[in-house]
């Protein structure tokens, strides 16, 4: 991105995805599938459902915003995962269960998707003006949500998850670097 396209509202949150997207490709290329979904206690997250997670919270939160279909659906993600959740689930209270029923292999499932993703995302955000993050997009909540406060809280979300995913894919493997396996 160019040093004018982040003097802008508009570029400062595109950029801010965007290192979303970095750390993604960061934390599931070279993963093994067995790391992806190993867990540190028998209710923690794995990488994979973090990273599935962060992708959905994405593709649904700025899809309602926008007016448009999710890329889960309109391209079809949601078959080629083949989870075992209604195709609106995005891992808002889902359960260690439901943690567990995510695995993807190959891995280049969840890049993949998380691309598609970041690819609409980006086009979205890249179109809007200052005047268009003042508009409210939930009222469920007091005071209602804008749509700044709600790309900031998927950006907030998506930083953290993808930062929790590199944490356990460090600890899961050293662990087995120290037990002599790979």
């Amino acid at each position: 991105m160019s040093g004018a396209e982040v003097t802008t509202s508009a570029g400062l949150l595109v950029d801010a995805l965007g290192r979303i997207h970095e750390e993604v490709h960061s934390v599931v290329d070279g993963l093994s599938v067995r790391h992806s979904v190993r867990r540190l206690d028998p209710e923690a997250n794995t990488v994979a459902w973090l990273v599935w997670h962060l992708a959905r919270v994405q593709d649904d939160h700025l899809a309602k915003a926008a007016g448009t279909e999710q890329v889960w659906t309109a391209q079809g993600w949601v078959k080629r995962f083949g989870l075992p959740f209604p195709p609106e689930a995005h891992g808002y209270g889902q359960n260690a269960a439901d943690v567990a029923a995510v695995r993807v292999d190959p891995l280049d499932l969840l890049t993949g998707y998380h691309d598609a993703v970041h690819e609409e995302s980006v086009k979205y955000v890249r179109g809007l003006s200052n005047a268009d993050f003042d508009r409210v997009v939930d009222t469920r909540w007091d005071p209602p949500v804008t749509l700044g406060v709600r790309i900031v809280s998927v950006i907030s979300d998506g930083l953290q998850h993808v930062g929790q995913a590199a944490v356990i894919r460090g600890i899961v493997e050293r662990l087995d670097a120290e037990a002599g396996r790979s």
